[in-house]
């Protein structure tokens, strides 16, 4: 998806679903862990489905003006990984009055968010957003904080989630490298063993800082979040290119984690009194296959506690699928890839839980989906806390298919908000990437899934 966008090598570790294996290397172990610095996180593996959802190459990364259209990108590799580990890593701040590209002449640099409403809170098993408690639609878009979109295309895509009722949005916070790349090329860190640099330029987080901004302006709320499972966008693969290790090791590796809290807190700075901000994630998806499930959750438990450190304000969560839960057989419910969902959910410093759900990619059949669905939302009545339906889709036939879990999502007990995967728009240079699960505006299945899913909420 972009020059900034890797594709993932990753496939299911179960040879019973008849797909692509492609089991990840176990390596050497990383350091002892630092008792200051984070532990843990997943590895990658998935079904080639899951891998062909977001993958495709959509935008080359740069900042465009919106006169034409992003060029297609073919897929990098991230540069080889350092033959050893790093004890402790070098942050540098590129700025934009120093390495930072100068924004092109239709792109003005966001000034910091402004404040304004409530920040968004839970009560009991719902979320409030500004004084209202109540079930909550909304959608996901990674290329809206990474794509390199214009302001003009950035703001035509929040003030059309404004108008259709989709309160809730949730971008991708990340966008890491190996490499510095070409002037004016979107990038958010770069990790090398030497150390990594934060780019706060107009290239940079700047643009994160517009996507804010929208937010702010037509009362969007927000969820960022800070590291990849995957490859996309250079995810865990990016860190352990640097500091060594294996996809398993990265959460219990200091050098990794600590420049993953440096990263958290400039990101997390910015936007403290930003009322925009609906939570700050701690990952996409995490995994960590064939680990034990206390790996993810002590990493969870010290990394959320940091992000309450920098910030009370806000709600924080975890970000995952959902994997491992007590309830079916099937793959997605056992613990393999070493998640417990309960387990995690009862961490005091994580506010709600997030599931996903994409049964083309697990095995499963879309019926199976219900009981997902219902499945998790006991388990958050249990730990007295929200669930978010936070990713769904299916490759076609989205209505008939889609509309039965919002459906179901709505009418059970502890069900908080959904967000389809993924948004599409038309923009200055024509429509936003199609993944397959792209559900676009002015379309049958938006009128389905987006006008009266918003309509029978209220």
């Amino acid at each position: 998806m972009g020059r900034r966008r890797r594709t993932r090598e990753d496939a299911s570790s179960w040879t019973c679903l008849n797909r692509i294996v492609e089991r990840a290397d176990h390596e050497q172990t990383s350091p002892a862990l630092n008792a200051n610095v984070n532990v843990t996180q997943p590895e990658t593996q998935r079904t080639w489905q899951d891998a062909a959802r977001r993958s495709v190459p959509i935008f080359d990364g740069k900042v465009h003006d919106g006169t034409a259209a992003p060029p297609p990108a073919n897929p990098t590799t991230t540069s080889t990984r350092a033959a050893t580990t790093s004890t402790r890593a070098t942050t540098t701040l590129v700025t934009s009055t120093t390495r930072a590209a100068p924004p092109p002449a239709t792109t003005t640099a966001a000034a910091p968010p402004t404040t304004g409403g409530a920040y968004v809170k839970t009560n009991g098993l719902l979320f409030n957003i500004d004084g209202v408690s109540k079930y909550f639609p909304g959608t996901n878009c990674y290329w809206c904080s990474v794509g390199g979109l214009s302001n003009a295309d950035t703001d035509l895509v929040f003030n059309n989630l404004k108008a259709n009722g989709l309160k809730i949005l949730r971008v991708w916070g990340f966008n890491d490298v190996n490499s510095i790349p070409g002037s004016n090329t979107v990038w958010f860190q770069n990790h090398a063993a030497s150390g990594s640099t934060i780019n706060t330029g107009a290239n940079g987080l700047q643009r994160l800082d517009y996507v804010v901004q929208a937010a702010e302006r037509t009362g969007v709320k927000l969820i960022i979040n800070f590291v990849n499972n995957w490859d996309d966008y250079g995810g865990i693969k990016a860190y352990t290119n640097a500091y060594g290790g294996t996809h398993q090791t990265w959460y219990t590796n200091t050098a990794a984690q600590a420049q993953y809290r440096r990263f958290v807190q400039a990101v997390v700075s910015r936007y403290t009194t930003s009322k925009a901000i609906f939570a700050w994630e701690l990952a996409n998806e995490p995994r960590c296959n064939g680990c034990n499930t206390d790996v993810i959750f002590n990493w969870a438990k010290s990394a959320s506690e940091y992000v309450k450190s920098l910030d009370p304000n806000h709600l924080v969560t975890l970000g995952d699928e959902g994997l491992g839960i007590a309830g079916d057989s099937s793959y997605p419910y056992q613990f393999g890839e070493g998640t417990d969902f309960a387990k995690n959910l009862a961490i005091n410093t994580l506010d709600f839980g997030t599931f996903h759900l994409y049964p083309g990619s697990w095995g499963v059949s879309y019926d199976w989906g219900n009981k997902w669905i219902k499945d998790h939302a006991a388990a958050c009545v249990a730990a007295g806390k929200p669930c978010f339906f936070e990713e769904y889709g299916a490759p076609n036939n989205h209505c008939a298919i889609e509309r039965p879990w919002q459906l179901t999502s709505v009418a059970t007990p502890g069900m908080a908000a959904d967000a389809f995967w993924q948004l599409g728009d038309t923009l200055s240079y024509g429509k936003s990437h199609d993944d397959g699960n792209t559900i676009y505006t002015n379309t049958d299945d938006w009128t389905c899934l987006v006008t009266n899913h918003v309509a029978a909420l209220g």
